[in-house]
This record gives C-alpha cells, sequence and structure tokens, in this order.
C-alpha cells in the first residue's frame, strides 16, 4: 500500500511553496505527495499537511465551503497532521481577527500583535506584520524537531499569534516585542507559525521529519 502525504487544497494556502517543498523531501522516501481539493484523497492519505495564508475567517469559510472540513477534522483525529502559518491559527479556538471560530482542536486563542509606537532594540519600530527571519526556540521537545538546532531562524510573515491555554502545547517561540508561540502540538499534530517552505535547509528538515513522525 502506498503511504500517501496530501497538502490539502482548499483554496486559501501557500500551495505552490508548501507543495513544492514536500514533493522535493519525499523524493526517493517512499512516501507518495499529492495536492488535493478531494475528500476522499485526504481520507485515504496517510497524513495531511494544512496550509493556510490570508486572513483566517476567510480560511475558515473556504475550508467549509470546500467540502473539505470533516476530511480535516477526521485526519486531526486519527493520523499526523502538519498546520503552516493561518493552518495552525485554525487549529485553535478563536481569533480576533474577525472574531472568527477555529477548529477548536488546540484549546486556545489568535491575538494581534499590539506593537504601535513600541521600538526595537535598534531604535526602529515595530511593523505589523512581522516579515523575515526570526530564531525559534524549542520551549519543548518534540520528535518533529529532530535534527534542527535550537535557536535556528525561520521564515514569518504574521500579524496574529497564537496563545495556547495550556502551555504544554507550545512547542516553540520566537520574540516579537515580547515572548510569543510559533510552534504548537498536541498528539499527531504539530504546526508552525512560521513557514518552513521558506525556510531552507532547517524548513525541509521539518517536512521531512513529518513523512517519518510516528506519534
Amino acid at each position: 500500500m502506498t503511504r500517501t502525504v496530501a497538502v490539502v487544497d482548499y483554496g486559501m494556502g501557500n500551495l505552490r511553496s508548501v507543495s513544492q517543498a514536500v514533493l522535493h523531501v519525499a523524493r526517493g522516501s517512499g512516501v507518495e505527495a499529492i495536492v488535493t481539493s478531494r475528500p476522499e484523497e485526504v481520507r485515504a492519505a496517510e497524513r495531511v499537511v494544512l496550509p493556510g495564508q490570508g486572513a483566517m475567517p476567510d480560511c475558515m469559510r473556504e475550508l467549509r465551503e470546500s467540502g473539505l472540513l470533516e476530511s480535516v477534522l477526521e485526519a486531526a483525529a486519527a493520523k499526523p497532521l502538519f498546520g503552516v502559518c493561518v493552518g495552525m491559527q485554525m487549529l485553535l479556538d478563536r481569533s480576533e481577527e474577525g472574531p472568527t471560530d477555529g477548529l477548536g482542536l488546540i484549546h486556545g486563542e489568535v491575538l494581534r500583535f499590539q506593537l504601535e509606537g513600541r521600538l526595537q532594540p535598534d531604535g526602529s519600530r515595530y511593523k505589523v506584520p512581522q516579515m523575515g527571519w526570526n530564531r525559534v526556540h524549542q520551549a519543548q521537545p518534540h520528535p518533529m524537531w529532530a535534527g534542527v538546532p535550537d535557536d535556528s531562524f525561520f521564515y514569518f510573515v504574521h500579524s496574529f499569534y497564537a496563545r495556547p491555554s495550556d502551555l504544554r502545547h507550545s512547542v516553540g517561540e520566537s520574540d516579537y516585542g515580547a515572548r510569543f508561540t510559533c510552534a504548537v502540538a498536541r498528539d499527531n499534530i504539530f504546526a508552525t507559525q512560521f513557514h518552513p517552505e521558506k525556510s531552507a535547509d532547517q524548513g525541509l528538515t521539518l517536512y521531512r521529519n513529518f513523512l517519518h513522525w510516528t506519534p
């Protein structure tokens, strides 16, 4: 039986770069990578990547209207799931952006950076969204961090960040005005606010780890 990782196409993901990264690490791994908008293919896949970009209310609406919501929830209940960027935010209960309800798979909320008028250590103003490279501290050990040095740089583009209710679900943290959660995990779910597919070798290592992670 072919092992498959499905990248969910519900019309709102950073699909090209995510799928290219997943296809790249899947070559020669024994795992077939597909990009799909078909619920039955999400259900049949061994593991699932949920990307997302833009506004979370739009992402939630498109996920519902695409007919993929139930298959994503089934995946989150039973198989390895990797959420990326807004795909991570969608896993929580609610977001200030909208406001809108999320999937409620990891309890907590998504908040907007409140950095107006604040200055960075170099004297420049904090900009929202945060765009660029930032260090990620591995707040909890996790198999997905295998081979990724602590405090590695990853690429971010975001105005909102996750605040899980249970800090045990916060497995990665970064600093932008204050310490914030940038990677969450629970059971078979792992998700990042940063973009692994835009984060060079360390990002590819995360996707490679995901292909073989057995929660």
